[in-house]
């Protein structure tokens, strides 16, 4: 079976931080690392669950809006995945900062973390 390139990186060598992980025609694929792989602790499911829904609903009202496809979770809780079609890597980086002063500075009820809003 074809291996999946992601999992041939040297996960205990990475730190956190943003890396392109993947390139897919115009989608490109950032890990959001906010922990080291395979090195405990590892983010709360409640810290990442909030986490995804502020990060997800800025992006998704952000003038780049358009272009975003996809944040998620990582499943070793180590960080996030962020998916964007034609967006300059420097603007990735300047959204992922402010959209990350956002998540610091915010107060208030989580857009759509309501058991009902979340599929349960």
């Amino acid at each position: 079976m074809k291996r999946i390139a992601s999992f041939e990186i040297n996960h205990d060598v990475l730190v956190p931080g943003l890396y392109t992980s993947r390139v897919d025609g115009d989608v490109v694929t950032y890990d959001l690392r906010f922990v080291r792989p395979n090195t405990p602790p590892f983010l709360p499911t409640a810290t990442m669950h909030t986490i995804e829904h502020l990060f997800a609903t800025y992006v998704r009202n952000s003038r780049h809006a358009d272009r975003v496809i996809y944040f998620g979770p990582m499943g070793c809780r180590t960080g996030f995945y962020f998916l964007v079609r034609e967006l300059d890597p420097a603007d990735v980086v300047a959204l992922t900062k402010e959209t990350l002063a956002f998540i610091a500075d915010y107060e208030g009820e989580i857009p759509g973390n309501t058991a009902a809003e979340c599929g349960n």
